[in-house]
């Protein structure tokens, strides 16, 4: 029997106290194991490391269900070893058979509280109370302990980019890894510095307007008009504008409409009900 802190035997007499009132305070994972079980064996040493490793930010609750029959048929278990995730009183995840430490990681992360995500919360409650300078010592001390947080990263580059700092909040972002700068947060902050870098040259949108009215198939006026309808979260009319400049000559200015489009998608996110749309009028347009 494990001595460590952070790893618990669990029966059906305290399930109440040591995993759901638990979870309340930190994520609770819980394995559903017995002796004979081979696949339970590779995976009680993987668990135990973890839950060392990660020094509380979660607790390992150990069920053996040859002893516990009844509390492993109220959670529903049909195979083992079968490991459930608490979190607030609640099964937020699942998953069956022994898995690699990889695995298990990838399994957990998403629901971790590190240290440097509780600075992350106290930096971004600082921003949005005014205290910039704060938010930016705060999120840059965190930083400096934990290099490699790419939501760290993204968050330090969202606040500068938002005081018009881009170079900062650009290099942020590339410092990324691939994989990384493909997450939604990231192409968002990309596409809000390129917006703004393009509206800089984008001309009186007054002007832009009448061109528009003089000649419908001015490209270049309604390819910076968009850009001003983006800017004022008239999306459905900057995608319209775009696909027009697109159906009179997709390859003007370097595919630039395309380009356009690509951008406010990132902005928007793929699960928009616009972007849905327009992504399949696009593919259309383009084959």
């Amino acid at each position: 029997m494990s001595e460590s802190p952070f790893i618990h035997q669990v029966t059906l007499q305290n399930f109440q106290t040591e995993v759901i009132d638990r979870s309340f305070n930190q994520p609770v994972l819980v394995d559903f194991w017995a002796d004979w079980c081979q696949p339970c064996q590779s995976l009680i040493p993987v668990l135990h490391k973890l839950a060392e490793e990660y020094n509380g930010a979660f607790h390992l609750a150990m069920v053996n269900s040859d002893e516990q029959g009844e509390l492993a048929a109220q959670a529903g278990v049909r195979s083992l070893p079968t490991v459930k995730l608490f979190v607030d009183g609640q099964i937020v995840n699942e998953f069956m058979g022994a898995q690699p430490e990889s695995e298990v990681r990838k399994f957990l992360d998403p629901y971790i509280k590190t240290e440097s995500d509780a600075v992350l919360d106290e930096a971004i409650s600082a921003y949005t109370q005014g205290n910039k300078d704060q938010a930016l010592e705060l999120l840059n001390a965190a930083l400096a302990k934990d290099p490699d947080n790419a939501r760290l990263k993204i968050n330090i580059a969202k606040l500068v980019a938002n005081e018009n700092d881009f170079d900062s909040a650009t290099a942020l972002i590339e410092s990324l890894s691939a994989e990384d700068r493909e997450l939604p947060e990231a192409k968002e902050i990309l596409a809000h510095i390129k917006l703004a870098n393009k509206l800089k040259e984008a001309g009186d949108p007054k002007e832009l307007e009448q061109r528009i009215k003089d000649n419908p198939d001015d490209l270049e006026a309604l390819l910076k008009m968009s850009d001003y309808l983006t800017a004022a979260e008239n999306y459905e009319a900057a995608i319209d504008l775009l696909f027009r400049v697109m159906q009179k000559d997709a390859s003007y200015n370097d595919g630039a409409a395309r380009k356009g489009l690509l951008d406010l998608f990132d902005l928007l996110g793929s699960e928009h009900p616009l972007v849905k749309a327009s992504r399949r009028k696009m593919f259309t347009l383009l084959h």
